[in-house]
Formats: C-alpha cells, structure tokens, sequence
C-alpha cells in the first residue's frame, strides 16, 4: 500500500501507461487468437475490483468485452445499455462471429462475507437474477448467433462455476485436474449441447486458462486477504478495461437508470474500506472515464462532455449520500482511447491528506 498512500492518482495513470503498452505490444497476439477463436465474447460483472476475467481466464488483454453494475445487475430494458449491447452484437454479427456472453455472480467459498456485497452476500438470490438475464437474453435474440451462459465467479481460488443449459448441470473448474481437448470438449458438450461447435471450440482456452490459473493460486497460497475487498478506487464509466488490477476499483458502469443507487453504494463501500482499515484514507480516488475510438470526429468530444458531466454527477450524490467521504476523495477525470486503452486526463484534483483524529 505505500505507493498508494502518497500518490493514488499517480499509480493509476503509470498502471494506465504499462497497460496500454502493453496492450498495444498485444495486438498481434490478439489478431492471432481471433483469426483461431473468431467468438466475440463479454462479460456481465459485477463493480467488485476482483473479478477480473482476463486474469482468471490468462486470456489477452482486449479479448473479453466487460460490463460493470452493482452486483452483475442488468435488464435489457435499460434503454442506454441495450443499445450498447445491440451494437455489440450487430458489430460481431456483421463480421460472421458468433457472440458469447458470460452473464456472472459471484461468491466465496470460505466465508459468505467475502461474497458479493452487491446482494448483501447472498449467492442465491445473486445467482437466480444471473438466470433470469440469461433467459431475457434467450427471448430477446433466440438461440443462436448470440449464447448467454450463467457462470459463477469464486473469488478466493478465482475459479469459474459454469451452469449448464440443464438447470442441475453444474461444473466448478476448481474441481478439474485433467484438462486434454477431448477431455474439455466432452464437458463443454455435456454443459451445453445445443451451442454452436465454433462456441464450444472458442471456450475451451477460457476454460483451460482457468484450470491453470486456479492451480497457481493453489500453489502460491494466496494469503486470504488478498480476496477480501480492499478497493480504494471508485470508476465510474466506461473504458476500465485497464484497471486490471485486483483489490483496486469498485466499477459502476452507466448503464443502470438508477445510477445515482448503484454510485451511493459503491461509495459507502468504499467508506467501509476505510473505516474497517482496509486502505489508506489519503489514497482514494474518484475516477471518471468514457469512451472513444474516433479522434478526428464529435465522438471525441462527446467522450469529453461525457466524462466531465459523469465526474459532477458522481461528486455531487457522494456530498449529498456519503458526505464523510468527501474529505478522502482525489479526483481523476478523463476519458480512454479504446484503441489503446490510453487514458487522456481532462482534470486531476489531489487531496489533502486526512489527519486522523486521537481519541481518549
């Protein structure tokens, strides 16, 4: 935590630097793996910093699309993110692909309290609204060139849970030692019989990433900790697709009507971290972003408008909700070049530090 203590701000944009090096360092390998594993893929998420699939999956930065809400909540009636999401599909349909969508929960296996606080921890009620997006999916696009699946995200060894179109048919991949094709094909086609082959073919280095990323975290013997909530940065947004690192940013996406909810319990959130001791109070950031992928025309501009009026709106609920967070805040508004998920500043403002007050 110490070079977080002092310059909050200042670690976000140097992770920002190394991520979009790298990601641009990545653009071969990621042309290489769509030509072998053309599925267009995306993730529903929760805004809890640890779900990071990229990580989990050991897949290239920029393969799987993020979306973050409160808890992985998400309605195809909301009017802004069902036009992100028609365009998403429309995008991948128009170049032949197939789409694939993980639609999350998330929960931990040694202790309730290290689950989702989005559902005030309670699996099954985050896991039965996980199904009901997936079967909205189902009505709204049929069976076919778009495939939601219900997948589970255990955070202390990081495993996916991967729910089958049988209700009952469930897989935990912490469960899995062995991991040959045929071995993963026959799963997947147990899971999910009537997918595409092409789906089914493109999930299987998902899966086997998994398998090994899991058996890493076994062998390191991740301190538990290190799966607790420690966030000290609230995004809020889109263009995070950089802010991989774990135990960093609560993420709340713009696609809820009830933004303001989704903004206030994020900050109480991280008002907990606080004062649980979880962070350092002088090393909170409020983080803005939007984004871009044409520099030369309004959408630029837009970004920018966008970006600046998503900061106002969410310092403005936090004064008016969670007022004693305000004094801890750093602000970093910008917006993000997502075709090298270069983050550009539009206004940075760092805090005092907050003097702790001795008690008798």
């Amino acid at each position: 935590m110490s070079n977080i203590r002092t310059t909050g701000i200042d670690f976000l944009l140097d992770l920002n630097e190394r991520h979009s090096r790298a990601f641009m360092d990545l653009s071969s390998e990621r042309r290489r793996y769509r030509g072998e594993h053309p599925t267009e893929i995306a993730a529903l998420k929760c805004m809890d910093g640890r779900l990071h699939l990229p990580v989990m999956t050991q897949t290239a930065l920029g393969i799987i699309q993020p979306f973050r809400n409160l808890g992985g909540k998400f309605d195809l009636g909301w009017p802004f993110f069902q036009v992100i999401i028609e365009q998403w599909v429309q995008y991948s349909i128009s170049r032949g692909r197939h789409c694939l969508v993980f639609v999350t929960y998330h929960y931990a296996r040694g202790d309730t309290h290290r689950g989702c606080r989005g559902f005030n921890y309670d699996t099954n009620a985050a896991k039965d609204a996980a199904v009901k997006l997936k079967d909205q999916f189902i009505r709204v696009y049929g069976k076919g060139a778009v495939v939601p699946i219900v997948c589970g995200i255990e955070t202390d060894l990081d495993a996916l849970i991967l729910h089958g179109e049988d209700e009952h048919s469930v897989v935990d991949l912490a469960k899995i030692k062995h991991s040959s094709q045929l071995e993963l094909e026959e799963m997947l086609y147990s899971l999910y019989p009537s997918i595409p082959e092409r789906i089914v073919r493109d999930m299987i280095p998902l899966v086997r990433g998994n398998i090994r990323h899991i058996a890493e975290i076994r062998q390191s013997n991740r301190p538990i900790e290190e799966s607790e909530h420690k966030e000290w940065v609230l995004g809020v947004g889109r263009g995070f697709d950089w802010l991989h690192a774990i135990n960093t940013a609560f993420i709340v996406g713009p696609f809820d009507p009830n933004l303001t909810v989704a903004i206030e319990t994020a900050a109480r959130l991280l008002k907990g971290n606080i004062d649980d001791g979880r962070v350092d109070p002088n090393g909170i950031v409020l983080l803005t972003s939007a984004a871009y992928r044409d520099e030369a025309g309004p959408e630029y501009h837009l970004a920018k408008e966008k970006a600046l009026f998503l900061s106002k709106f969410a310092h403005d609920i936090i004064k008016e909700r969670v007022p004693d967070l305000v004094p801890h805040l750093q602000i970093l508004t910008g917006f993000t070049d997502m075709d090298t998920r270069k983050f550009e500043v539009i206004e940075r403002i760092d805090a005092a530090p907050v003097k702790k007050v001795k008690t008798a």
